[in-house]
């Protein structure tokens, strides 16, 4: 499930009860772990912010801690989130090198985990036009760490035709029926499904690797002098090469110039091809990879986005359309094969786009 899918809105009461309870199990853990001063680190906890699943999380008052590192409560309704697979993940990953959560402790049926505290700075508070190169380069080498885990089908799905389409059918139901409220004829079904199939072909042209599948600056862990930290993995799947890359350097969250991004992305490129994970290939064929990649992904996101304001009630993402709209149109009015799309994207979609507060106070 892609974050935001599946979630039930939580009572509060609930939520109250919940975390209740979670502090009780984790001054346990603690205990049992022979942690010093894990009560008072509990009881002075901070809440933080949510995210776009349904998880919440506690940082532990490290300061209170015997052990070094920090840590954090967290619960995870099972009903929603894939714990199992976060956690089966974040083992898979750290064997390969990538440095993701320990998981200290965890409670399927509750959904409660303990996990390690990777940091407090997310890659996106520390990016400017002075950092940007470092830290781009030093992300990327992380990813190559993910894409040369094993590619274990047992743990992880395919990102396949059929899940590709479904993810793209949340940008008709979500976008541009319910948030535009633009009803879709027949001949409009048939061009979009034309332009579904035309970035499907070329997501699956691609080499398979480990696809991280949220891999964006919100997401990687600034840690000064050692690997950055890696979370909100568990949507993982075996899946197109240029995915993860084009989710960083095309950010939903910040944007940086067209001839920067192409720079990155060749460089990311010729890595690539120096581990054995892309063959010899044009640049040509490369860029019409990570550019269709990037359409896709920001088509599913138009549609998450706005699920995730009509349905969920998290009205913060309504502030990236603009952005993720930019990428849409600037990028797929680049190929042929998406010309009648950008067209009627143009034509139906943008003077409704135009209209909305969330696109007027841009």
């Amino acid at each position: 499930m892609v974050a935001g899918e599946t979630g039930l809105a939580i009572q509060k009461n609930e939520l109250q009860h919940k975390t209740a309870a979670l502090a009780v199990w984790a001054k346990q853990q603690l205990r049992s772990f022979g942690v010093e001063g894990g009560d008072n680190a509990v009881e002075r906890w901070t809440p933080l912010g949510g995210d776009a699943g349904f998880r919440h999380y506690f940082r532990l008052a490290k300061e209170s801690l015997s052990c070094t590192q920090g840590v954090m409560a967290v619960w995870s309704p099972p009903a929603t989130e894939k714990n199992d697979e976060f956690v089966r993940m974040a083992q898979h990953l750290k064997a390969g090198g990538v440095c993701t959560p320990s998981i200290m402790g965890y409670q399927p049926e509750t959904g409660f985990l303990l996990v390690e505290d990777l940091g407090t700075e997310a890659l996106l508070d520390r990016l400017n036009e002075q950092s940007v190169e470092l830290l781009y380069s030093r992300a990327l080498d992380v990813l190559l760490h993910i894409q040369q885990c094993p590619k274990d089908s047992t743990l992880y799905g395919r990102y396949d035709a059929a899940e590709l389409n479904r993810e793209m059918n949340l940008f008709s139901e979500w976008f541009v029926t319910q948030l535009l409220g633009y009803r879709l004829t027949d001949n409009d079904n048939v061009m979009i499904s034309e332009a579904f199939q035309y970035l499907t072909r070329v997501a699956l042209e691609q080499p398979t690797v480990v696809v991280h599948r949220d891999f964006h600056s919100r997401n990687i862990i600034y840690r000064d002098a050692q690997p950055f930290g890696i979370i909100d993995f568990q949507d993982g799947v075996l899946g197109p090469l240029t995915y993860d890359a084009v989710s960083l350097l095309r950010d939903c969250y910040v944007q940086w110039p067209k001839e920067k991004v192409t720079q990155w992305a060749l460089t990311y490129a010729a890595k690539a091809k120096s581990t054995g994970l892309l063959p010899e290939l044009e640049d040509t064929t490369f860029l019409r990879w990570f550019d269709c990649m990037g359409v896709q992904r920001h088509i599913k996101v138009l549609g998450i986005f706005a699920r995730l304001f009509l349905r969920d009630g998290k009205k913060g993402y309504l502030n990236d359309l603009p952005l993720v709209i930019q990428y849409t149109r600037d990028v797929a009015g680049e190929y042929t094969e998406l010309a009648p799309f950008v067209r009627w994207f143009d034509e139906h979609l943008m003077p409704r786009i135009n209209q909305q507060p969330w696109m007027i106070k841009k």
